[in-house]
């Protein structure tokens, strides 16, 4: 009976490690990344389009930057310093194409569901991010994450190597099991 009861305690006192742990990681992750969304008009072919684009002339304007950032701190604190510019960019390709709307860019801390980029999941939860909406900002979004630099990296075995995901549940089973050996 006394063994038994010990095992319940253990096994609870897993449990609840495993749930706090999760928590734990989580946070971490969401305080570590810095991401970047550009949000269509609309759905239409059109917005879709020029989303793209925008989104190319955001990457290469933001590459070299992104190269001298040492934390999302770092990076946060430059996308704030050239934000007016990015909107400007944005702002030039839809008149360069006669939308009749603008762009909006700013930062700020927003829900995100799960997304996968490059093979990895980016979990959903509350992230600050680098956010420009296109008029009404309707249509499906791009996005990115700016630092870790996940968009600004070659595409590339030994770039995928840089960004490394764990996964806190895991490591507290295999440490409870190890400990048993």
């Amino acid at each position: 009976m006394k063994k038994t009861f010990c095992i319940l305690v253990a096994v609870i006192l897993c449990i609840g490690a495993i749930l706090l742990s999760g928590q734990e990681a989580d946070n971490e992750k969401e305080t570590k990344i810095f991401r970047l969304h550009i949000r269509a008009n609309s759905n239409a072919d059109i917005d879709q389009n020029v989303k793209y684009e925008i989104k190319e002339a955001f990457v290469s304007f933001l590459t070299p930057y992104v190269a001298e950032c040492k934390s999302k701190e770092d990076a946060m604190e430059m996308t704030k310093r050239v934000s007016h510019t990015l909107e400007q960019i944005a702002d030039y390709i839809l008149e360069k194409h006669n939308f009749d709307y603008k762009s909006n860019v700013k930062i700020c801390n927003e829900y995100f569901p799960d997304r996968y980029y490059e093979g990895e999941i980016v979990e959903s939860g509350y992230y600050d991010a680098l956010i420009c909406e296109l008029g009404e900002a309707k249509g499906d979004n791009w996005w990115c994450v700016v630092y870790p630099p996940l968009c600004f990296v070659p595409n590339d075995n030994a770039s995928k190597s840089l960004v490394v995901y764990k996964s806190k549940i895991l490591e507290i089973i295999e440490k409870f099991f190890k400990q048993g050996d």
